[in-house]
């Protein structure tokens, strides 16, 4: 017993001083986060004033509960991550509130009420979404134990991938990426983005060395073996099914390009990445030349304001007007309220950005940007000072597919790129989409607290 002591001793009074320790990343994180929950109150209370002409307290009372949950989960990070980034759950927050402030802003356009409207099945997948993220915190208390399934994790994302085409589940929409389950529907693809992270990363932390291995220089930049281009191959191809069998091409981009990030992360090799772009451009235009509706987004694309192709269906009617909705906010924006972003179709949800564009002006769609990158950049950061190989690729893939996402749908909405069917991340009106990206949130906190607590635990 009296040899125990001391140790017992020690033990105890480290506890006490971490207790006692100021926790300054979580202070940082409560002060953004009220600064947060202060700008979508003032988000939702503008968009009354502007379209109602006056303040309807119980919206506020509902949106605010949001703000209850996002405050739980900070406490929940006191006690369980307290080293977790600071930045991270404040700008998912603000986020997810201008988004719905401006889905309720197009409800009240529309005359939309109750369940029907889209704002208040937001409200209730927004705090499914959030309890998701704390769920994950909590009960992930080690993010390494997704190693050890790292095949199971790639089986349930093919599985997720393959569920709209189950006889009786499928929702036979526009693209087959809907599933009904009894009175809601959700679109697996979005969780099956999670799952293949995770694979991605277990896989490419396996092979590496392999991977690695000197191929042939050309053009001063050293390019991979034939022998190993076996797995950017076997996902070019299973994106490029996803993109003829569900004719979803955003879906088919996100995850190709998420392989590629992380595998050029894991191989520190150029050529993987000129490799990747040359097999995504290849597949577009094969794609483009073969499939009707991948034909009619790039012809929608380059030829955006031609008569002929905006009367015709699935012409280019949406993209141009939510091009003169950006045009029509010009720098400053019409004002929370006092636009009129109902005139595109899918205000709510692929055509978000425009919508938020029409009434908060280049100026606010430029914030909003920036507040993308900077989350992306301090998932990357993880990554970057993560040794932890697993938690390395997997912070940086997941960062990544949240930057990528929003190149794609904001440069689709704004005619960089073709229009593809994704949703803008914490912006747009979807369940799936919420609760997904608010679990990579609980990742991304959960790798980084590790990452600042054991810097120097390797794994692969």
């Amino acid at each position: 017993m009296t040899a125990e002591a001391p140790a017992t001793d020690t033990s105890v009074m480290r506890a006490l001083r971490r207790i006692r320790m100021p926790q300054k990343q979580r202070n940082r994180e409560l002060g953004l986060l009220l600064f947060a929950l202060a700008i979508n109150g003032a988000a939702v209370a503008l968009v009354q004033l502007g379209a109602k002409g006056a303040i309807d307290p119980s919206f506020l009372y509902y949106s605010g509960g949001l703000g209850v949950l996002a405050l739980a989960l900070h406490i929940v990070l006191r006690f369980v991550a307290h080293d977790a980034d600071p930045f991270v759950v404040p700008i998912a927050t603000v986020l997810t509130g201008l988004g719905l402030a401006m889905i309720y802003r197009i409800d009240i356009e529309i005359d939309s009420e109750g369940w029907a409207a889209a704002s208040t099945r937001q409200i209730v997948w927004a705090a499914i979404a959030i309890a998701a993220a704390i769920a994950v915190v909590l009960l992930l208390r080690n993010y390494r134990v997704l190693f050890r399934y790292t095949y199971v994790s790639g089986f349930i994302g093919v599985a997720l991938l393959l569920l709209p085409f189950v006889p009786g589940l499928g929702t036979n929409q526009n693209a087959d990426v809907w599933v009904r389950l009894g009175f809601f529907s959700f679109q697996p693809g979005e969780l099956a983005k999670l799952a293949l992270a995770i694979f991605f990363a277990g896989y490419l932390v396996r092979t590496r060395e392999s991977l690695t291995s000197v191929g042939k220089k050309f053009l001063g930049i050293t390019w991979p073996r034939a022998r190993d281009l076996g797995p950017i191959l076997v996902v070019w191809l299973i994106s490029l099914g996803i993109i003829v069998l569900q004719r979803d091409l955003g879906t088919g981009l996100l995850i190709f390009g998420m392989f590629v990030a992380m595998l050029y992360v894991a191989t520190g090799k150029t050529g993987w990445v000129l490799l990747g772009v040359g097999l995504a451009v290849a597949g577009a235009v094969a794609a483009s030349q073969v499939l009707t509706y991948v034909g009619w987004r790039f012809a929608n694309w380059l030829d955006a304001f031609n008569p002929d192709i905006i009367d015709r269906t699935g012409g280019s009617y949406q993209l141009v007007q939510g091009i003169f909705g950006l045009a029509h906010g010009g720098l400053l924006g019409t004002g929370l309220g006092q636009g009129r972003p109902s005139i595109t179709p899918l205000a709510q949800s692929d055509y978000i950005f425009p919508s938020l564009g029409e009434e908060i002006g280049l100026i606010g769609v430029f914030a909003i940007l920036c507040l993308y990158m900077v989350f992306t950049s301090r998932g990357l950061r993880v990554g970057v000072a993560g040794q932890d190989d697993f938690g390395k690729l997997l912070a940086t893939g997941l960062s990544f597919t949240i930057a990528l996402q929003v190149f794609i749908m904001v440069g689709g909405v704004t005619r960089v790129i073709p229009l593809t069917g994704l949703t803008t991340p914490f912006l747009a009106a979807g369940g799936s989409s919420l609760v997904a990206n608010w679990i990579i949130v609980a990742l991304i906190l959960r790798i980084s607290d590790a990452v600042r607590n054991q810097p120097r635990v390797v794994i692969g």
